[in-house]
């Protein structure tokens, strides 16, 4: 083989495997297979587990219903409140119903505007993110993907009732934000939040997705790095192995500190909850603005 076409060694071929990772960066990998656990309890799951008397509502009243959304009124533990979440579905035609869990524009519409229904009978919102991401394709871009999701931020950081965010499973880009501007984001202890998938990192990184590893490992999207980094308020534990081993007693682990955290919220006044989201938000990379910076 003439130099010319020789590889250097250092470089992998497309499809090779990657190099061992070391331990603490093979961790996150880790994370990431058991927030995508086939098994890993989803929002339909969730909501019989906490809540009674759910009635799902549908449609933006613009273009249709979502099945990647689900979003209704219920009751839990006592207190009245809207449930939000993303649905990705578990046997192969409820997830292309579902959309593989990755909402159009119309999906965070209904969302949106079921949280203004909420906001006016001043029920609390609960939202439940579990997403690799927005939908891409065409279709979503040509009904307005992009300003569904700006306009969620705007809004939702306006809604004068307590909104408690939790990442469930995955928590991917914009598609997760879009739902998740409240007073309190949680995340399951094996749940990830990132901008951008591994995958789709190491494609347009390294341009090989078998590095995907290594770059889970780079976006620190775990639970416990999200909590260094301020970015959510508090890891909610799992049962030994990951949710699905045990559901009814992640459940139960989840109700409790949603329900702390509502006693808390429901103590604040409509502007003092807007104000407490205002503030959560502009701390974040606080720690980051070095002195004298504007």
């Amino acid at each position: 083989m003439s130099e010319e076409t020789a590889q250097p060694a250092a470089e992998s071929a497309p499809g090779a495997e990657a190099a061992p990772l070391p331990a603490a960066d093979s961790e996150a990998w880790r994370r990431v297979q058991l927030a995508r656990h086939p098994q890993r309890p989803n929002f339909l799951d969730w909501l019989p587990a906490l809540c009674a008397d759910f009635a799902e509502l549908h449609g933006d009243r613009r273009f249709g219903d979502d099945g990647a959304i689900v979003a209704g009124m219920a009751r839990f533990r006592g207190r009245e409140v809207l449930m939000v979440g993303q649905q990705k579905g578990r046997e192969i035609k409820e997830k292309i119903r579902r959309n593989f869990g990755m909402p159009q524009p119309e999906g965070y519409r209904k969302a949106l505007r079921l949280m203004q229904l909420a906001e006016k009978f001043g029920r609390p919102i609960l939202s439940f993110i579990d997403t690799n991401g927005a939908h891409p394709g065409l279709d979503a871009e040509e009904r307005g993907q992009a300003e569904a999701i700006a306009f969620n931020l705007r809004e939702m950081a306006r809604l004068r009732v307590p909104i408690l965010a939790t990442i469930t499973g995955e928590g991917g880009s914009g598609g997760a934000l879009a739902i998740a501007v409240g007073n309190r984001v949680l995340m399951l202890e094996n749940a990830i939040y990132s901008v951008i998938t591994p995958e789709g990192c190491a494609s347009i990184t390294w341009r090989d997705a078998n590095m995907k590893a290594r770059a889970a490992a780079a976006l620190k999207p775990t639970a416990a790095d999200m909590l260094q980094l301020g970015l959510i308020d508090e890891v909610v534990p799992e049962p030994p192995g990951g949710a699905h081993t045990d559901p009814a007693a992640a459940a139960l682990l989840l109700g409790d500190v949603l329900e702390r955290h509502l006693v808390e919220l429901q103590r604040l006044g409509p502007e003092r909850v807007v104000q407490d989201r205002y503030e959560r938000f502009r701390r974040m990379g606080g720690e980051f603005v070095k002195e004298g910076d504007g």
